[in-house]
This record gives structure tokens, C-alpha cells and sequence, in this order.
């Protein structure tokens, strides 16, 4: 491990009055020890990750499950952010990007939860960011002006022409048509739907640009009063500040403002469908006139839920092992096939919903291939199911995801907010951080 992330000095913590502690544990491989509280008064948890690493991080997230796919929780992340109670200014958080000595700053929202998180060096400047996004998030403003702005609203489409028509306009709403614009993104939010009929994926949580008009000021409001709140929070910590500090912040700031609330936003198991289904859709060329190898035919199944880490790698194992690489049963299949320019974009195991699941195809082909290229895949998984794979493949695989777990240095969030961010969304599925981040035993085990 490198020099600037040591394994946590081990001493007595002390835990802030409004705070009892559930449990803890200690991830050797990491060299953190992740510590669980539970506010006493409103049942907020709160996870510490102990480290000797002065770079350090919070998030505070949220499970948030539209019904609908007008982008309330999108536009709501949005405008939290554009002033609250103690710092009523027009924009607060933008204001700290440029004054903060931040090694990241954020907020973004998933299928079903909405996450604030923030990271630095400087004690000063961490307890400053910590009150900006506290009062941020459990004291918004939510003026009806920011949500034209974030959200929606109508004007002319020339401003220096009046009689010219009227548009929709927005910062959600055009980051959303451009997000929507691509075919991937498309197929990808069509096939979420089909696989979840009955739940809050079913939606597009970012907003369909058709719908995101319909969403009202007044719908905005309650959205945040019925899922802003601590009984439907949970509050991450890490790195060497004292966590007593922390929660004597969280709760002057904001907990200790709230009462208990019987909140239940969980997330259940999706029904299964009886026999397989085919779903056919469209979406636009952009100007252009020829559809030949233009299709994308794509198969999905919905696995179990993703919050147990036996579960989780396991799935991660077995779609290294069918897509990794060229060598790879079903990569080989996919990017060799006559009947298809390439494997699909999507191809691969999503774990971003409670009940992952898996995905695989192809795109540049033709409609009436579709049943070939189903025949294809369903021989290939028959053909490893039946004959296995070599060992050094599957090895192979459990080498990379130990690897991608004890980078230190590797994608756009600092080591400790990574670890956080990873855990977060099997964490507000009842899962546990220390139990999912521990994955030696089931590395070996696997």
C-alpha cells in the first residue's frame, strides 16, 4: 500500500452523545476499519471509515424512488444546491468549487438514491464544506425561480424575436436531451424498463425530456419532504478526523432538528416474468436517411439482489469470464459474428439496481437477425455451463477484481470516497460496508 494510506491507529473512540454505536469492523486488506452509528433520535446511520489518511471524505445520500419519469430527483439535486437557509446566496456550492481547497466536489443522482459527496486535505476547509452541504440538503431553499432554471421552463426561442416560438428550456431538461440523443442510452433506459415493470427503475430517475415538463414546482417540494429527511439518510465518513467531531457537527447542523419519521422507501424484489419477452423499439438517425446495420439486438436477464458479497463478485466473476477479453467464450462470439458489426455497449453485468442483472448483444445488424443472434448466445452460455472454462481464465478475472479493490489510485473520486461511493447503494439495500469491501474470504471462497 502506499505511503500516504496507513492502517488506522488503534485508540479509544469517542462517540458524540446523540450517537450510539451498532458495530464495527476491520477490512486488513484496505487497512480501514469501518465504524456504524445510529443516531439516537431520528435513526440516521452513520458510517465511519477510520483511516490514517488526511484526505478526507463525506457524503450524505438518500434513497429516492420516483414514480415517474419527470427527473424530480434529478431536478431536486439540482436545486438543494442553489442556496438554503444559512447561506441564502444564488449559488452556494459554486461559490465553494472556486474557493474550497477540495480534492473533489459533487452531487449525482442514481435509479434510487441521491448522493452529496465532497473530499480534502484542509481540517478547516472539510468542516466548512460539511456545513454548506448539510444546510444544503436538509434546509434548501427550493425557490421557485431555481426550478425554472434547473428544471424547466417555456420561452422564446429567439430573444430578440418575440414572435418566435415558444421552446422548453432548463439545465435538467437539456442535459437530459442530450444524454437521451444517444441510441445506447436509449436501448439501455428501454431494456431498465422492461426488466423492472413495477418498480421505481421502470422510470428514467434522470427525466425524460417529454416528461419533465409535467413535474411541478409543488411536486418538487414534496419529493423533498418526503425523502430529505435523517430517518432516510446515511451519513459516510473517512480518513483521521475524529468521528465525535463529525456527528457534534451533524447534529447542531441538522439532525438534532428533526423528529423520528416511520419512512420506508426499500426497494423490494421485482416480479418475474413466466416466459421470455421480446420488445421491439425505435429511436432517430439524426438527418440521416439509411438504416442499414443500424440495429442493436440485446439480451437481458434480471438476476438477485446485489447487496450480499458473495453474490455481487460472483456475478462480476462469471461476466469477466464470458466478456473480458477477445479470449473470452462470449466476447469471441460477439465481435467475430458475420451477423453483426460489434458487441453492444451494454454488454456486461449492471449492479447499479438492487437486482442486478446481465447483458449482452450486439449492434450494427439487422432486424431479421435477431433470432440468430439469440441462438448464438443462449449456445455459448450452453456451452460453458456444460464444459466450464479454463482455469487460468476464471483466475484471471479473480485477480483483476482484487486488483480494482485495493487501487489506490484509479478513477475520479479519492481512494476514500471510492470506497464509499462503491458501498453505498448495496449499504441503503441493507447491506453492510465492512462485509461488502472484506472480500478476501470470498475471493478465496470463489
Amino acid at each position: 500500500m502506499p505511503s500516504d494510506v496507513t492502517a488506522p491507529t488503534v485508540r479509544t473512540q469517542t462517540v458524540h452523545p446523540s450517537f450510539e454505536r451498532v458495530g464495527a469492523k476491520t477490512v486488513s486488506s484496505l487497512q480501514v476499519e469501518i465504524e456504524e452509528y445510529r443516531h439516537r433520535k431520528t435513526a440516521a446511520r452513520h458510517f465511519h471509515f477510520r483511516a490514517d489518511d488526511d484526505n478526507n471524505a463525506f457524503l450524505v445520500a438518500f434513497r429516492t424512488v420516483p414514480q415517474d419519469s419527470t427527473g424530480v430527483a434529478h431536478i431536486l439535486e439540482h436545486t438543494a444546491l442553489c442556496g438554503s437557509q444559512r447561506y441564502p446566496v444564488r449559488d452556494p456550492f459554486f461559490m465553494m468549487l472556486r474557493r474550497s481547497l477540495s480534492t473533489f466536489m459533487n452531487a449525482f443522482t442514481a435509479s434510487d438514491w441521491t448522493a452529496y459527496p465532497f473530499a480534502t486535505q484542509n481540517r478547516k476547509d472539510f468542516y466548512n464544506l460539511l456545513e454548506v452541504y448539510l444546510d444544503a440538503v436538509f434546509f434548501p431553499r427550493l425557490d421557485p425561480l431555481d426550478f425554472a432554471q434547473e428544471g424547466h421552463r417555456i420561452e422564446v426561442q429567439n430573444p430578440d424575436d418575440p414572435d418566435s416560438p415558444l421552446v422548453y428550456k432548463g439545465v435538467v431538461f437539456n442535459e437530459m436531451k442530450g444524454a437521451m440523443s444517444s441510441p445506447v442510452s436509449q436501448l439501455s433506459q428501454a431494456l431498465q424498463s422492461e426488466l423492472f415493470p413495477t418498480l421505481t427503475y421502470h422510470y428514467n430517475s434522470g427525466g425524460d425530456p417529454q416528461v419533465i415538463p409535467e413535474l411541478t414546482y409543488e411536486q418538487l417540494k414534496r419529493f423533498h419532504g418526503e425523502h430529505y429527511h435523517p430517518s432516510n439518510a446515511v451519513l459516510m465518513t473517512y480518513g483521521n478526523l475524529p468521528v465525535d467531531e463529525h456527528q457534534a457537527v451533524f447534529e447542531d447542523r441538522a439532525l438534532g432538528r428533526f423528529e423520528h419519521q416511520n419512512l420506508d422507501f426499500a426497494v423490494g424484489a421485482e416480479r418475474r416474468y413466466t416466459d421470455p419477452r421480446t420488445v421491439s423499439a425505435s429511436y432517430a438517425l439524426d438527418g440521416e436517411n439509411e438504416v442499414t446495420a443500424k440495429t442493436h439486438v440485446v439480451l437481458a436477464w434480471l438476476l438477485g439482489p446485489g447487496e450480499h458479497p458473495r453474490d455481487l463478485l460472483l456475478g462480476h466473476l462469471l461476466a469477466g469470464a464470458l466478456l473480458d477479453n477477445s479470449s473470452s467464450p462470449l466476447r469471441y462470439a460477439l465481435e467475430t459474428t458475420p451477423l453483426a458489426a460489434s458487441p453492444s455497449e451494454l454488454c456486461g453485468l449492471d449492479d447499479s439496481t438492487r437486482e442486478m442483472s446481465f447483458v449482452c448483444g450486439v449492434e450494427g445488424t439487422e432486424p431479421e437477425h435477431a433470432e440468430a443472434i439469440e441462438t448464438l448466445v443462449l449456445e455459448v452460455l450452453e456451452s460453458v455451463a456444460r464444459d466450464g472454462l479454463p482455469r487460468e481464465q476464471v483466475e484471471s478475472v479473480l485477480h483483476q477484481l482484487e486488483l480494482n479493490q485495493r487501487e489506490i489510485r484509479s478513477g475520479m473520486f479519492p481512494y476514500g470516497l471510492r470506497l464509499m461511493v462503491n458501498t453505498l447503494a448495496p449499504t441503503l439495500h441493507g447491506g453492510s460496508p465492512g462485509e461488502l469491501l472484506d472480500i478476501d474470504p470470498v475471493l478465496e471462497d470463489l
